[in-house]
């Protein structure tokens, strides 16, 4: 099959990769030459424009997006509709909400043109392992991307599958990066509780590779700690600042709305919220506070 592959940021690109790997002919866009130019170096065709990209695809059309969710998806996916028609199938592979899918394929539908959310995971490790890919719409439609979804899979009977309709597919992606929240919040406490017991000078990067075999907690997550601790068994060169891209958030918002509790979520996400405060107000408001009734002593900042 063809497609064009639009937005050839790292996962991008390592997927457009996969499926010129697997026989397909991808065509890939960027904003930048230099990253087209890099593209072309793989075997995807380059374009410069999203008017090239879709002139070099055969009717039907197939475009898939992968491109920062928000205000940068609806803008590609509107400049999209305007160059697709009937038949076409545009994909969203991006992290995007699911009410802006279930928005973005009633847009299309009056054009013809077909949609499907796809939520990926796979990240850098993708390209050679496989993607978990969960897809939201037409049932009929995520059959005839079957080809696709079987190349960036795993295998060709794992790792992916139509999970429901419009939404669906980007719903449960959400809700996969939560549970990713409280798992590496999990191991990231544990492992900070057993590097605090001084005495026993445990060796972090021993005890991952144990629990990585007849452990009920070995996982891909713990073989990525174990391979952190390894390449720096005290994380030194890595500042305490962690991000999150939406997901979580918007996990615990769906919590709230469906009265569903998700504690271990919910704090997973305050604590990456914490490890971004340098000033700590609220942890020098509490030392204030035990001075302040119980005249307990203070440390003063440098």
């Amino acid at each position: 099959m063809e497609l064009a592959m639009i937005g050839l940021g790292k996962m991008g690109m390592n997927m457009a990769t996969r499926l010129v790997r697997g026989g397909h002919r991808v065509v890939g866009f960027a904003r930048t030459a230099a990253t087209v130019k890099e593209a072309e170096t793989f075997g995807i065709k380059g374009a410069h424009s999203l008017e090239e990209a879709v002139s070099k695809l055969k009717p039907p059309r197939i475009v898939w997006v992968m491109v920062p969710a928000g205000q940068t998806t609806y803008d590609t996916i509107e400049k999209l509709s305007n160059l697709l028609g009937n038949g076409d199938i545009l994909i969203d592979g991006g992290n995007s909400n699911y009410k802006d899918s279930i928005r973005h394929a009633a847009m299309l539908e009056p054009k013809g043109i077909d949609f499907l959310d796809c939520g990926t995971s796979g990240g850098i490790w993708g390209i050679s392992e496989g993607y978990s890919l969960m897809i939201g719409g037409k049932p009929e439609v995520a059959e005839r991307m079957r080809p696709i979804f079987e190349t960036l899979a795993p295998a060709a009977d794992k790792g992916w599958g139509r999970v429901g309709p419009h939404g669906a597919g980007h719903f449960v992606k959400m809700v996969h990066n939560g549970i990713e929240y409280g798992m590496m919040q999990a191991f990231a406490e544990g492992f900070s509780i057993l590097r605090a017991k001084e005495e026993f000078g445990l060796n972090l990067a021993q005890v991952s590779h144990i629990w990585q075999h007849g452990s009920v907690v070995r996982s891909w997550l713990l073989d990525l700690a174990a391979r952190a601790l390894d390449e720096d068994s005290k994380l030194s060169g890595i500042k305490p600042w962690v991000a999150d891209s939406g997901e979580g958030r918007w996990t615990v918002f769906e919590s709230i709305d469906l009265d569903v509790p998700a504690p271990v979520i919910t704090l997973a996400l305050q604590m990456r919220f914490a490890s971004r405060d340098e000033e700590n107000f609220s942890a020098r408001m509490l030392a204030a506070l035990r001075n302040q009734f119980g005249g307990h002593a203070l440390k003063k900042a440098e």
